[in-house]
């Protein structure tokens, strides 16, 4: 005999029906335990009803509702209400369903996100009569989402910061470069702090060489400090961790601070350790007013910046020891003094190239010449490595004694050139060479590939005499004709100025525009000799970055002496 079912037929309909009307019973109950509900709109009185689910989805109460959709919408994070309008219109007008997530404003304050879907129920033109559907609490299934919305707003600013950082220390090369970029509001803004500084380590102690709007008393009293001070700077110098304060937390732990701080406006601070190759350099203080906690995310974004400016000041710090070592070296090739000449007055100028370390071949020499004259030189070897420096140094001693063994000014540059194409180097050089008879005002000029000299004549205006040149040296002469020779007088209240390259040329200009300049330097300048030569070093540093080095040589005639035309 068939074993019978447990339960016949008639009595699962049965059972399914009463499960299907206890439900129906129990639908709204369970919606709104779920956060869920259902919402009716009238399409034609734009009147929306919504269950118990719904009101709680919106934070209303049950009597809180008066139908109205401008009710929603006042519930709605405004930025969300254009985007949930045009979903509305768009569902009246195109067949289908429809659905779209948006954000609610609890009556707390708080933001939830919504979901909502639904379809629009028509007649039998076509025309909308009523929208129905459910509306639900989203928050949990979006809570990465809103996350993000809300972090997005910090993460653009620290893009901000990274950038402006960036793009400020990118255009630093000296140590003070990157000074004048850490002080300036290029990265004051963005990280909105109130005041900087930058503390190093010099020998046995820490030195703070840089500052932004500190307090004076802290500029003044604590330039330096122990590296075993109890400080927040050493504090972050030894441990090779940040410290970060807030006005509690100094006058609780931080005595020798507190008096510095208790009267001004500063609330917090990140005391951040520079390292670069496991090695502390110094401490960058940044302070802020109105801030009392830094954020997991601002913490590590100030030592994302404490990082780049720790490399970016390694890395001048180097720049500017291997610029310094460069110069030391080509300055000792030049004369360690010019000397005293009897009627008439030098003086003289080198000025390496900013924008390298490579050491170059620039010079400028005084020759005492017989009967009183006086040789006077500038020159430039091609190349700059301590191979055009070593070859300078030869050629200026080869030069200055063809001078002083008497030969004429074209023989003297002809023998320079011979000279250098026997010292076997594929370099060449240019040169100027003047033989001045300080008693007359007379010179012999010759040129080799080299610009000519101007002249600062006594009203201040100048001029550049034509001067015939010859090739550089170390070229091959086609011809035994010398070096051709140029003869000008010297009036007593005229300047004369030779120079190299570097002084005109610059990228991006025609040499007229450079001769222009010093043209325009030399009307301006002071009378005094050694000012004027420092004025007119000057005038190169207010370019934006010097290429090539630069001799200059300045000589005028001692007053009292007399001149011939």
């Amino acid at each position: 005999m068939e074993r019978r079912s447990a339960r016949s037929a008639p009595d699962r309909d049965a059972t399914l029906q009463a499960l299907g009307a206890d439900l129906r019973a129990a639908l709204p109950r369970t919606l709104a335990a779920n956060r869920m509900g259902g919402f009716l709109r009238d399409l034609r009185s734009d009147l929306i009803f919504l269950d118990e689910g719904a009101l709680a989805v919106f934070d209303l109460p049950p009597d809180g509702f008066d139908g109205r959709p401008e009710t929603l919408y006042a519930r709605m994070v405004p930025e969300d209400v254009a985007g949930f309008r045009e979903m509305v219109s768009r569902a009246r007008s195109e067949p289908g369903d429809y659905g779209t997530y948006f954000r609610i404003l609890g009556a707390d304050g708080t933001i939830r996100w919504a979901h909502t879907q639904g379809v629009v129920e028509r007649d039998a033109e076509g025309n909308p009569l009523r929208a129905i559907g459910i509306v639900r609490d989203a928050s949990a299934e979006l809570r990465h989402v809103a996350q993000q919305a809300v972090l997005e707003p910090q993460r653009r600013h620290q893009n901000d910061v990274v950038t402006a950082t960036t793009a400020a220390l990118s255009r630093a090369l000296t140590v003070e470069d990157v000074l004048d970029a850490l002080t300036s509001r290029e990265i004051l803004g963005p990280v909105g702090a109130q005041a900087i500084s930058l503390t190093v380590l010099d020998q046995d102690r820490l030195r703070r060489i840089a500052v932004a709007s500190l307090p004076m008393t802290m500029r003044e009293e604590m330039e330096f400090s122990r590296i075993d001070a109890d400080l927040p700077v050493a504090e972050a110098f030894r441990s090779h961790r940040p410290v970060f304060i807030t006005r509690a937390s100094v006058e609780a732990e931080w005595p020798q601070l507190w008096p510095h701080v208790k009267d001004t406006p500063l609330t917090a601070g990140a005391i951040l350790p520079l390292i670069a190759q496991a090695r502390p350099t110094g401490v960058l203080s940044i302070m802020y007013e109105g801030k009392t906690a830094f954020t997991p995310e601002e913490q590590n974004l100030l030592l994302a910046l404490a990082a780049t400016i720790a490399q970016s000041v390694q890395r001048a710090a180097l720049y500017d020891e291997e610029h310094a070592m460069a110069v030391g070296l080509q300055q000792s090739m030049l004369p360690a003094t010019i000397p005293d000449m009897p009627g008439v007055r030098v003086a003289v100028r080198y000025q390496p190239a900013r924008t390298g370390h490579q050491i170059g071949g620039d010079w400028y020499d005084v020759v005492p010449l017989r009967g009183g004259r006086v040789g006077l030189v500038v020159g430039d070897v091609q190349g700059h490595d301590i191979q055009a420096s070593a070859v300078m140094g030869q050629l200026r001693t080869a030069l200055r004694a063809y001078a002083a063994e008497g030969h004429a000014p074209a023989a003297v540059m002809a023998r320079a050139s011979r000279f250098l194409q026997d010292l076997d180097t594929d370099r060449l050089a240019t040169c100027i060479y003047v033989d001045l008879d300080p008693a007359t005002g007379r010179a012999r000029l010759v040129r080799a590939g080299h610009p000519g000299p101007v002249i600062r004549h006594a009203d201040g205006s100048s001029s550049s005499p034509d001067v015939a040149g010859g090739l550089p040296f170390g070229l091959l002469q086609y011809s035994d004709a010398p070096y051709p020779t140029t003869e000008l007088v010297l009036g007593p209240d005229e300047t004369l100025l030779l120079c190299t390259d570097g002084l005109l040329e610059f990228r991006g200009e025609d040499i007229d525009v450079g001769e222009r300049r010093i043209r325009s330097a030399l009307y301006d300048g002071p009378g005094d000799l050694d000012r004027l030569a420092e004025y007119i070093v000057d005038t190169i540093e207010t370019r934006q970055g010097q290429e090539d080095d630069v001799a200059l040589l300045l000589a005028t005639l001692a007053p009292g002496r007399d001149t011939a035309a």
